[in-house]
């Protein structure tokens, strides 16, 4: 269960990457941000940012010990994101 939590962090976090480097329109970014956090919410808290992942285990509303592995798919997301980006055009 873990494990697909930590693949729609991942997956969520490089969609609305990829649209902020390729659009960089605004109103794009907020409806991709709308559809990734609607589609990973059930499966992982849709939380897409480690900020986010931090915050929430600061204030206790999720275990201290998921923050490394949530945060570390949402940045290799963006990582692969910029990767994408960079090397191929869509």
């Amino acid at each position: 269960m873990l494990l697909r939590a930590y693949l729609a962090e991942f997956l969520a976090s490089l969609v609305l990457m990829y649209v902020v480097l390729e659009t960089g329109n605004s109103l794009a970014i907020g409806a991709t941000f709308a559809l990734v956090r609607i589609m990973s919410t059930p499966i992982s808290g849709g939380h897409v940012n480690p900020l986010i992942t931090v915050a929430l285990a600061s204030g206790e509303y999720f275990p201290l010990m998921e923050v490394v592995p949530y945060s570390a798919a949402q940045i290799l997301g963006g990582i692969l994101a910029v990767h994408i980006f960079r090397n191929f055009k869509l």
